[in-house]
């Protein structure tokens, strides 16, 4: 005969396990690391700083 399993303790390992496979999933869709998103910060600052190197004087 096989030993009695505990339905609880399956049902909660299964939602962790559902739980973590959706992180996982949203982490691949939505997620960037730090070093990712300062890169693109730098990279805007210095588009945004060569933009505005161009423009013209309108003061005169």
């Amino acid at each position: 005969m096989s030993t009695p399993i505990n339905l609880n303790k399956f049902r909660k390992q299964k939602a962790r396990a559902d739980k973590r496979a959706q992180a996982d999933q949203n982490s691949m869709k939505f997620g960037r690391t730090k070093a990712q998103k300062d890169l693109e910060e730098a990279q805007k600052a210095k588009a945004k700083a060569l933009l505005d190197g161009h423009k013209k004087d309108q003061s005169e």
